[in-house]
């Protein structure tokens, strides 16, 4: 997290809309000689404490839970982009890089091969709700024995979180004209990901006064 405390002063309920929607971050565990990483889409429920996610069979991570449950960290991170000093209209500023990120740390741990389904069917559901008016996907559409086959490659995982830490880093350090400047030149002219979305952000930073 940005050791900035402008930058981290965002309403806790939209750190967690945001993850929410997003639904999609970077697992980190560690090991010997580097981390382990994992990205993964989840689940967050409704107290925020749990996040339900699944991993390959294979995978490092997975493999390492079957020692016990591991203390991680998942990184969910969204739009970002590039910050020219020109855009601020003032003197004597410097290139950043503007970006919306939170943190979650606690104990992940392997859940029982019987609540596989049901997180699948869980998650496809989040997602296919969003496509709509397309019909959604369900594993019934699946034929059982391909379906049961693929189930057989990947564990279901849960992530008992303790803390979150965000970072909503949107010019908030700057004046409101220069930050209003900035986030307009972000939606002409970004380079990042989701360019239009930071910068409403930045037009309006969440804060928690």
């Amino acid at each position: 997290m940005h050791p900035n405390p402008t930058f981290r002063n965002a309403d806790t309920k939209a750190s967690l809309a945001f993850t929410s929607e997003r639904s999609f971050g970077t697992l980190a565990m560690n090991a010997d000689p580097v981390p382990l990483l994992a990205h993964v889409p989840f689940l967050l429920n409704e107290e925020a404490n749990q996040a339900d996610l699944h991993l390959v069979r294979s995978n490092p991570i997975a493999r390492a839970l079957r020692d016990g449950p591991s203390n991680v960290k998942l990184a969910v991170t969204g739009a970002d982009s590039y910050i020219s000093p020109d855009w601020y209209g003032i003197d004597d500023q410097v290139p950043t890089w503007n970006y919306i990120a939170v943190h979650f740390t606690g104990r992940l741990e392997l859940q029982p091969a019987n609540t596989l389904r049901d997180l699948l069917d869980r998650q496809s559901a989040m997602f296919e709700r969003r496509l709509m008016p397309k019909p959604p996907w369900t594993t019934a559409k699946m034929t059982p024995d391909v379906l049961e086959k693929m189930m057989r490659a990947i564990v279901p995982v849960r992530l008992h979180i303790e803390d979150m830490q965000s970072t909503w880093k949107l010019g908030q350090n700057k004046t409101e004209d220069a930050r209003l400047a900035a986030a307009q030149e972000v939606a002409d002219h970004g380079i990042g990901s989701e360019i239009q979305t930071l910068a409403a952000w930045m037009q309006k930073p969440p804060t928690n006064s």
